[in-house]
C-alpha cells in the first residue's frame, strides 16, 4: 500500500495542516477544494489511518495526523535536499569536499572562507581533515580528501596541482623563562646548537628523508604542533613558529621572539594542491579563489616578502 504514497500527497497533508482548511490549502497550491480533498482521502486510504478529524467547520489533524506529519515533513525536506543535492552535482560542484589543512596555515582565514563557502552552497557536507608535514599531501594521493593547503616538499610533487599562495611568517622564539630568552642578541648558531630545538616530525613517508631547519644538536620531536606549542610555552626548548600563532603568546610575555645572526624570520611556501587528474569542481575552485586574496590582505608581518597573490600552477 505504502508504494503509492506521493511526495505530492505528503505536501498537501503538511498544506492543510498549516493553512487551517482545504479551501486555504488549494489556494497555496494552486488547486480546487475538491481536489485538496481527494488527494487527502487518499493518503489516508494509503496509510489506513484518519488524519483528520470533519466534524467542525474546519479540520482538525488526529492524533494520527500529527505524528504522520512530522514524518511527513522530514520526508519532503529530505526530497528536497536530495533534488538540491543533485542539481549541484550537475552543476559540478562536488558531492563532498573533503579538505586536509596544514595547521600551519591560518586557521581563522579557513573558518571564514569555509563559512562563505558555507553559505554559498548550503547543502554541500564538508570534512576538515588537519594534518602537519606531508600529513596533506598523503590525504591527496590516497583520495581521502579532494583538496589539500600545505606546505609542498618542491616546486612540483608528481600528480598534482600546486597553486601557489603567499607565504607564511615564521619567527624564532622560546619560552621567557628559558635561558636562550635572556642571551644576547643577535644569537650565534653555536649558541643556538646547545639547546633543545623542538621539531615536528611527520606521521607519514611523505617527508623520509627531509630535515629542513635543524639546527640544534638536541632535538625533540613532535607529531602534533599543538603539543609542540604546550612544550614551546613550558620551556623545553625553541623553534620555528608561525608569527599569527604566537604574537598574542610574545605580547603576553609568555614567549620571547629570538634575534638570531643568521636569521631572523623565515618564509614558509604554501599551496593548495588537487590531483592533476582530479580537479577540484566549483566549490572547491571557490574556496581557493576566496583563501588567496584573504590571505594577500594579512597585515604584511604575518606573509613573507613575496607576498603578491598568484595564480601560478605546477604541474610534474
Amino acid at each position: 500500500m505504502l508504494d503509492r504514497l506521493t511526495l505530492d500527497q505528503l505536501r498537501t497533508l503538511i498544506a492543510v495542516a498549516e493553512t487551517g482548511s482545504f479551501s486555504a490549502a488549494g489556494r497555496r497550491l494552486t488547486r480546487v477544494q475538491s481536489g485538496v480533498s481527494q488527494t487527502i482521502q487518499a493518503l489516508e486510504h494509503t496509510l489506513g489511518v484518519a488524519l483528520f478529524a470533519r466534524e467542525g467547520k474546519t479540520p482538525a489533524l488526529t492524533d494520527a495526523g500529527r505524528v504522520i506529519l512530522n514524518d511527513a515533513r522530514r520526508l519532503v525536506n529530505g526530497a528536497e535536499a536530495l533534488r538540491a543535492r543533485a542539481e549541484q552535482i550537475a552543476s559540478d560542484v562536488e558531492p563532498e569536499l573533503t579538505i586536509a589543512v596544514d595547521p600551519m596555515f591560518p586557521g581563522g582565514l579557513v573558518r571564514e572562507s569555509l563559512r562563505a563557502l558555507a553559505a554559498m552552497f548550503p547543502n554541500l557536507p564538508v570534512t576538515v581533515f588537519t594534518e602537519a608535514l606531508g600529513g596533506a599531501e598523503q590525504r591527496l594521493f590516497d583520495g581521502s580528501a579532494r583538496l589539500g593547503i600545505f606546505t609542498p616538499r618542491t616546486q612540483s610533487v608528481a600528480g598534482l596541482t600546486l597553486e601557489a599562495f603567499p607565504p607564511i611568517t615564521l619567527v624564532p622564539v622560546v619560552a621567557s623563562s628559558h635561558a636562550l630568552a635572556r642571551a644576547a642578541a643577535p644569537i650565534p648558531r653555536d649558541v643556538l646548537e646547545d639547546h633543545v630545538q623542538l621539531v615536528l616530525t611527520d606521521r607519514t613517508q611523505v617527508t623520509a628523508g627531509f630535515s629542513g631547519g635543524v639546527l640544534s644538536h638536541r632535538v625533540w620531536r613532535f607529531a602534533d604542533l599543538a603539543a609542540r606549542l604546550d612544550y614551546l610555552l613550558a620551556g623545553f626548548g625553541w623553534c620555528n613558529m608561525p608569527l599569527h600563532m604566537v604574537e598574542g603568546h610574545i605580547e603576553q610575555g609568555h614567549l620571547t621572539r629570538l634575534h638570531l645572526k643568521d636569521y631572523d624570520t623565515l618564509s614558509l611556501p604554501v599551496a593548495g594542491a588537487y590531483a592533476t587528474k582530479h580537479p577540484p569542481g566549483r566549490a572547491g575552485r571557490w574556496l581557493i579563489d576566496d583563501l588567496t586574496p584573504k590571505l594577500a590582505a594579512c597585515p604584511a608581518k604575518y606573509i613573507g616578502k613575496d607576498a603578491a597573490p598568484r595564480r601560478k600552477k605546477l604541474k610534474r
